[in-house]
């Protein structure tokens, strides 16, 4: 993973800023609201890589941003108003990944299978699972194209689930100094504890994260794959489900590609295992697909509908969001169930 940062808060915005901390700290939640309202989203997408769950995020900052509220007499001003928010935020996302746990996905929890499982594959309710991130919760036009490229880029599915694997200490480490470019000492202060602790922490983190994450992120990826054309791959994935077509699935697809969907345990990898958990289960166990483009984790993605026939109304299914490896697809997500679409804006069903 590439290291990169957010740029702080515009410096012109910042004699404003003294008028409505002022405001705020004698109890006017208007100003405390302009406040924090620049800063939400990148708020919420540093919720998600902690935490991994949309939902988790929204929670966390809730809970976060009525701390900061009542406890906005203690800050001093010492710190940027961002820096000091970034701090409580991280240490509410830490006290709900140690109540709740890390998430997984399907490869996290054993083999993948070699044949389509269509007994024994029940959702799996007693495990945290990843969930899908929205780009359109990322920082909107005002950021450059560099900044919308490194939000992307940090929110990527393999860069989430890695963290995952981190202790919450080492998940903010490497989240706050790779990401957000805070400095070790910020760190130690947000995080109550040494500088040595800090850098030991980024190490380990590091160095797992660079086992779970492919050197070539989706974002690189992407910017060598024309607009067009990717649209068209995504089309295309999509029509071949619609239309129960194996062969154009598998020209898509590349040898080695893996097929997940959570919370559903099983997963697939290879060419011959993912074509016959397809040609059995949605290629035609699942009688009619629609489908809306879309984009999640800085991917390409696809909202899915099933129905019952072509004719009725077709009811939220899955997100699946589209890894590519050059213009082929690697890996398929498929995060399966209707409370996934909300935060997409998408509806709950096509008529």
């Amino acid at each position: 993973m590439s290291e990169f940062s957010f740029p702080a808060q515009d410096t012109a915005a910042m004699g404003a800023e003294d008028v409505d901390l002022g405001k705020a700290r004698d109890g006017d939640n208007g100003a405390f609201t302009r406040l924090v309202t620049p800063l939400r989203r990148e708020l919420h997408a540093h919720c998600y890589r902690m935490l991994g769950s949309t939902h988790d995020a929204d929670d966390a900052l809730q809970d976060a941003l009525l701390r900061a509220w009542r406890g906005l007499a203690r800050f001093e001003g010492r710190s940027s108003l961002r820096t000091w928010l970034y701090t409580v935020v991280t240490r509410t996302c830490l006290d709900v990944a140690e109540t709740r746990g890390k998430r997984a996905l399907p490869v996290d929890l054993g083999p993948s299978s070699d044949h389509a499982v269509l007994d024994g594959n029940a959702p799996l309710a007693d495990v945290a699972w990843l969930g899908p991130y929205p780009d359109a919760n990322l920082s909107g036009s005002q950021a450059g194209p560099d900044a919308r490229y490194e939000q992307r880029e940090a929110v990527e599915l393999a860069f989430v689930a890695a963290l995952q694997h981190l202790p919450g200490n080492q998940r903010a480490a490497l989240l706050l100094f790779d990401v957000l470019g805070f400095s070790a000492a910020e760190i130690a202060t947000t995080m109550n504890t040494s500088t040595t602790s800090v850098n030991s922490a980024l190490a380990r983190a590091r160095k797992i994260v660079a086992e779970k994450v492919p050197s070539r992120t989706q974002q690189q990826t992407l910017r060598n794959v024309d607009d067009g054309r990717l649209r068209k791959i995504v089309a295309e994935y999509a029509a071949a489900l619609e239309n129960g077509d194996a062969d154009a699935l598998v020209a898509l697809l590349t040898d080695d590609v893996t097929w997940s969907m959570p919370p559903l345990p099983h997963w697939y990898h290879g060419i011959e295992a993912v074509t016959d958990f397809a040609v059995q289960v949605p290629l035609t166990r699942c009688p009619s697909w629609r489908h809306v483009p879309t984009s999640a984790n800085g991917q390409p993605a696809v909202a899915f509908y099933l129905g019952n026939d072509a004719t009725g109304p077709h009811l939220a299914w899955s997100i699946t969001v589209l890894t590519l490896r050059g213009e082929h697809i690697s890996d398929l997500t498929s995060f399966i169930g209707p409370d996934h679409f909300t935060p997409f804006g998408l509806p709950a069903a096509l008529h």
